[in-house]
């Protein structure tokens, strides 16, 4: 029976015109996948186990997202998590039917302006990464730690503003990184995310 009406609701929230969107959970295995970088690289999460990596739900035509390039608070946290080993992968999941789709030429081109610190940027235009992992907001962050458990969920940090210095607020990604650097617990494993709606298509 409860099969049964949760395949009710996913299929009304189709035919309504929702975008339905997988779960992560903190403590499970994170879900693999395999997608192309905006280079044409090819990029597994399997590849990567061993290190710590995050994934960043991003749209720069937002005004969260942006006031986080403008500022440098993300590229600063970009170098820190790479230049430990860790990888860093910013996820487009827009799609091209969006004026804020980026074109693999275009998203090069902001890539170097914004002087991005990321491992890769993924051309997610079609939203399997950002459903598969229930991508929400630009940005929605996730910390997957060596053995390739979801540790971290949620908001960047602990301040839902558009304007302003985020390196003035709590930042959870980075007290989940240093916490997993350390071989401590994360001390805040799951927060709401803020932001602009990731403009999936329908």
């Amino acid at each position: 029976m409860k099969k049964t009406l949760k395949t009710y609701w996913i299929m009304a929230a189709l035919s309504a015109g929702w975008v339905a969107l997988a779960e992560v959970n903190v403590g499970e295995a994170a879900p693999d996948f395999t997608a192309t970088d905006i280079n044409g690289k090819t990029h597994r999460l399997s590849d990567y186990r061993g290190k710590i990596v995050v994934l960043e739900a991003y749209n720069l035509d937002c005004p969260f997202c942006a006031n986080h390039y403008k500022t440098g608070s993300m590229q600063a946290l970009q170098e820190a998590v790479t230049s430990k080993g860790g990888v860093w992968l910013v996820v487009n999941s827009t799609h091209k039917g969006n004026p804020s789709y980026r074109s693999p030429e275009a998203a090069r081109k902001e890539f170097t302006a914004n002087g991005m610190k990321a491992t890769a940027w993924l051309d997610d235009h079609d939203g399997k990464v950002g459903k598969l992992y229930g991508m929400k907001t630009t940005p929605h962050m996730f910390v997957i730690d060596s053995s390739g458990k979801v540790v971290y969920t949620g908001a960047i940090d602990d301040r839902p503003t558009a304007s302003g210095d985020p390196r003035t607020a709590k930042n959870y990604v980075k007290l989940a990184v240093e916490a997993l650097l350390a071989g401590r617990p994360v001390p805040v494993p799951n927060t709401k995310p803020y932001g602009c709606s990731v403009k999936y298509a329908e």
